[in-house]
């Protein structure tokens, strides 16, 4: 007869996936990595590790900058997506608003590049970078 498996809690199950989580931090790859890391963090941090990603640094007009990590062949609506991720996730380790209007900040803000406003939500992030390479 087969032992009845032992069930875990939801929170200690959950204690016990950022124990995991906090060991596989210290690796020297991911050290960088907040100690409330989430595994699309690590996904992350290993896809730049092989050159499946790059890192985009979003300066906002206060001067701070902010980077995030999209795939090689991202389009300017992958990138506003992680931009959110990013903000979202650094808002609820810092205990700040948890909800924002990011319906109002597209209308109200946008994103540039090389002084060109990124208003086609489809194109890809390197076409913009090639062009420029081309014309100078």
């Amino acid at each position: 007869m087969a032992e009845p498996e032992e069930e875990l809690a939801h929170a200690e199950v959950l204690e016990l996936f950022q124990a995991a989580l906090a060991r596989l931090v210290q690796d020297p790859l991911l050290c960088d990595l907040p100690p409330q890391v989430t595994p699309e963090e690590i996904g992350s941090q290993v896809a730049l590790e092989y050159g499946q990603a790059m890192t985009v640094r979003v300066c906002k007009a206060d001067g701070e900058t902010m980077p995030v990590v999209v795939v090689q062949n991202a389009t300017v609506l992958e990138l506003k997506k992680a931009l959110r991720r990013h903000v979202q996730l650094r808002q609820a380790r810092q205990g700040g608003a948890q909800h924002l209007s990011w319906k109002y900040i597209w209308r109200t803000y946008h994103l540039t590049y090389a002084g060109e406003k990124l208003a086609d939500d489809r194109k890809k992030l390197r076409e913009d970078e090639v062009s420029e390479k081309k014309h100078k």
